[in-house]
């Protein structure tokens, strides 16, 4: 066997430690412990090893580097009478304290943007981050479930029964498409609420519906689709989406009774996107004849993406049939558990066409592998118990109480108000005297403490001014609290009222004929 000592590129590849990458060669002969505490203390201060942080045992460490355990004995023992470590028996040697100036204190939070600053009239890609992070008494942002009422007890015992016949292998990773078991629960679901058949194959699960327009746009580029219609008014969030993939989004007018088809028609488009259950930020129903004149386009060869906004939260009307289920070959469709359960569990479906199907299944791999397992698996589990649906029977009746609660408030607060889209959705969206600027009082509201949202930002085309107000999240003293705000915002300009008082009446009209 070779006794020849290992050069000292051998050495520094075969010597060392994981633990701060040091590499005993480096230090020069005879002073390893001065070496060794030298660079403790150095990374001690420099915050790479920090105070709390417990060192390797001496005796692991002195095995990873090669030397004797009493070298890094003594460079402990030395750091400690400097005041840099302490021994605690069994719990090891921990850091202490750092060499050097006492660290900068941390600096102090950055000023919340003035209001007006947060209410541009050309909203900005992360408009809705800034708006989310000011500070407000009441968020009457809409687009949010009541978050309180999540099924806790539900979710928890749908999570033990998934971890306990959990098998090893399903830890793994996963079809991109999503858990077999959570593609079935949503073919199901569709199938009892939403009229869809579907084979549980044909289920992508995504990332919630904002990915789902993410990958059609990515789908549908290769194969000439760089322009889809959009509504107007429309959602300002969903038009930044597309054209964040490049694709144009021409607007398409929205009157009483939806999309105007013939707009849409005339426009010469080869695709449109829309909310035909419940529009947003209108709230009106696509009706019979548009349905039908819509589905006549698609034939002729346009494609739908049928967003199901808000669909399952209904209250004065019977449900709509989802388009997909009567075109399925061109119509694409997007739901997702944000509105139902929280956006914060960031799950969805999309059912697309079969052409399409390897292109989309090829961006959403590519994008992230698909979706995480668990959350998954838990949902099926909640939705094949039965679970999810007496979830949302609870939520429609908190929330049927919530949306009165505010048609009242605006009927006492802001009578001149009107309101628009009060049968279904978890938001109302007003409209206000002409002469204001929605985003100039979105602003005064928010320095008053209450987060509203403009209806202009889902307008490319100039609109009469308004405010879109969640209220599914609110209490109902809340509600009337922050209806208040907006009128104090409003009140320089002196307004008297009347149509949501009109609104009120027409609902309390509409509880009395409706059956018990």
């Amino acid at each position: 066997m070779s006794r020849a000592k290992p050069n000292d590129s051998e050495r520094s590849i075969t010597a060392g430690s994981d633990f701060l990458h040091l590499t005993v060669a480096d230090a020069p002969p005879g002073g390893r412990a001065d070496w060794l505490a030298g660079r403790l203390r150095q990374a001690i201060a420099e915050g790479r090893v920090p105070i709390g942080a417990r060192l390797p045992a001496t005796r692991v460490l002195a095995a990873d580097l090669g030397v004797s355990r009493g070298v890094v004995t003594e460079a402990y023992q030395r750091l400690t009478e400097e005041g840099h470590l302490t021994g605690r028996g069994r719990a090891g040697t921990v850091v202490v304290g750092a060499p050097g100036a006492p660290p900068a204190p941390p600096p102090a939070p950055a000023a919340p943007a003035e209001p007006a600053a947060l209410f541009p009239p050309t909203p900005g890609s992360d408009i809705f981050d800034a708006v989310r992070a000011a500070p407000a008494t009441i968020d009457l942002t809409p687009g949010v479930p009541d978050l309180t009422a999540f099924p806790r007890a539900d979710w928890l015992r749908s999570e033990r029964a998934v971890l306990r016949r959990l098998a090893a292998a399903d830890l793994g990773y996963g079809d991109p498409c999503g858990a077999p078991a959570l593609r079935g629960a949503v073919a199901a679901w569709l199938a009892r609420n939403r009229g869809i058949t579907v084979d549980p194959v044909d289920v992508i699960i995504v990332a919630g519906v904002s990915q789902a327009v993410g990958l059609l746009a990515q789908a549908l580029r290769p194969a000439g689709i760089d322009r889809i219609a959009v509504e107007e008014p429309g959602s300002l969030g969903v038009r930044q989406h597309l054209n964040n993939w490049q694709v144009v989004t021409p607007p398409i007018s929205v009157d009483d009774a939806g999309l105007r088809v013939d707009e849409l028609v005339a426009s010469g488009l080869p695709a449109v996107l829309l909310t035909p259950a419940h529009q947003f930020p209108t709230g009106v129903v696509l009706d019979g004849d548009r349905r039908r004149h819509l589905l006549d386009w698609a034939r002729a060869g346009g494609l739908i993406i049928e967003d199901d906004y808000d669909a399952e939260h209904r209250y004065d009307r019977p449900p709509v049939p989802a388009l997909r289920g009567l075109l399925p070959e061109q119509v694409c469709y997007a739901g997702s558990v944000s509105k139902l359960l929280a956006p914060a569990l960031r799950v969805g479906w999309l059912l697309v066409p079969r052409r399409l199907r390897a292109a989309v299944v090829a961006a959403k791999r590519n994008a992230d592998l698909g979706n995480a397992v668990l959350p998954q698996l838990v949902l099926a589990e909640l939705m094949a118990s039965g679970a999810l649906e007496r979830h949302l029977r609870l939520l429609r009746r908190r929330h049927t109480r919530r949306r009165d609660a505010m048609i009242a408030a605006l009927a006492r607060h802001l009578p001149t108000a009107t309101v628009h889209g009060a049968a279904a959705g978890l938001h109302l969206t007003i409209t206000l005297d002409d002469a204001l600027a929605d985003t100039e009082v979105a602003a005064e509201t928010l320095a008053r403490g209450v987060k509203v949202q403009p209806l202009s930002w889902h307008c490319q085309r100039p609109h009469r001014p308004g405010l879109v107000l969640g209220y599914a999240a609110r209490t109902a003293t809340e509600i009337d609290e922050g209806v208040a705000a907006i009128a104090a915002a409003l009140r320089p300009t002196g307004r008297p009222a009347r149509s949501a008082q009109k609104e009120l009446d027409e609902h309390e009209h509409g509880q009395q004929r409706r059956p018990a």
